[in-house]
């Protein structure tokens, strides 16, 4: 990942599910995947996608157990699961991930995810990581102000009308996209064993949609100072991962795999993991040297080039 590391790197990440026709595939349970539009026979996993403004690719993943299927000892061995693997939740996986990166040498300013991985202990563990995070939380999550302690949706439903600032952040096929966004000062309730509690910055930042007044909430923390600008350019960083999942069934058929054991599922993955990454590569390269000719030709930072880089998606 050196040639897309720009020192100003994120990891993001999230799942993805492929349908599945029989219980026979690993992992293979009725179980809900956005993906997949609901709850159906699927294989989840979880993967970590790396990005900078050079470009981003998938660089991990997991495979995801219910805990049903996780103490099923019958088909665990007819797949060939480990024996020492147990049972873990998406953000633990995700958290597994981000220190494997971290032993391979793979520096990232902050981690962001949906709600799945808003929860306390992935947050600790991000900061013991040294890095910041921006992650999606629900209106009923609690954070306490300088005030009292509240839920989201009660200190968006205080604050003043000065406190909102309304942001571009930028154009997808709907055209322009503006949001009112604010950020109010929250206690940190993940400092990690052995740190400062009062290091860094700790905030709610909360989006609002100008014609809908639909919310969206995020916790967020750095290392130093931040600004809102900086946090909302993360929270649009956040849908590279969603491009990298499309971009990878369409071009490298990740998704693809007629695969029924633990071996074969990971066999075929790293393959298309390894042909995204250097078609990634590749990309970014050849963007840096087209900018490098001042080519007026607009690329993107996905491999595709199926996605504008400037876009911020989300409801």
């Amino acid at each position: 990942m050196d040639l897309l590391d720009d020192g100003d790197g994120v990891l993001i990440a999230d799942e993805t599910g492929d349908a599945k026709s029989s219980t026979d595939a690993v992992v293979a349970a009725r179980q809900y995947s956005g993906s997949v539009g609901g709850v159906d026979l699927c294989q989840v996993a979880v993967h970590l996608t790396f990005a900078t403004a050079a470009g981003h690719c998938l660089i991990d993943r997991r495979l995801y157990f219910t805990k049903e299927w996780a103490g099923d000892e019958e088909r665990r061995e007819l797949t060939g699961v480990p024996e020492e693997l147990c049972f873990a939740s998406k953000p633990q996986l995700a958290a597994h991930m981000l220190r494997a990166a971290g032993l391979r040498g793979i520096s990232a300013s902050f981690f962001l995810g949906d709600e799945v991985y808003g929860g306390r202990e992935l947050r600790a563990t991000c900061r013991e990581l040294g890095m910041g995070y921006v992650v999606a939380v629900r209106s009923n999550h609690q954070v306490t102000t300088p005030a009292a302690k509240l839920t989201a949706a009660k200190v968006a439903a205080r604050l003043p009308k000065r406190a909102w600032q309304r942001m571009r952040t930028g154009a997808g096929q709907k055209g322009v996209r503006d949001y009112d966004w604010a950020m109010i000062e929250v206690t940190a309730d993940d400092t990690p064993e052995g740190h400062d509690r009062d290091a860094g910055t700790s905030v709610l930042l909360i989006r609002r949609h100008r014609y809908t007044r639909t919310l969206s909430y995020y916790r967020c923390f750095a290392p130093g100072p931040v600004t809102l600008a900086r946090l909302v350019s993360l929270v649009c960083r956040r849908w590279r991962v969603e491009d990298d999942f499309q971009d990878a069934k369409e071009t490298c058929h990740l998704d693809k795999g007629q695969v029924t054991c633990w071996n074969s599922w990971h066999r075929w993955s790293v393959i298309a993991l390894v042909t995204y990454a250097y078609l990634a590569v590749t990309f970014a390269l050849e963007r840096a040297a087209q900018s490098s000719r001042n080519n007026p030709a607009e690329a993107t930072s996905s491999p595709s080039a199926a996605t504008n880089s400037s876009a911020c998606y989300g409801p």
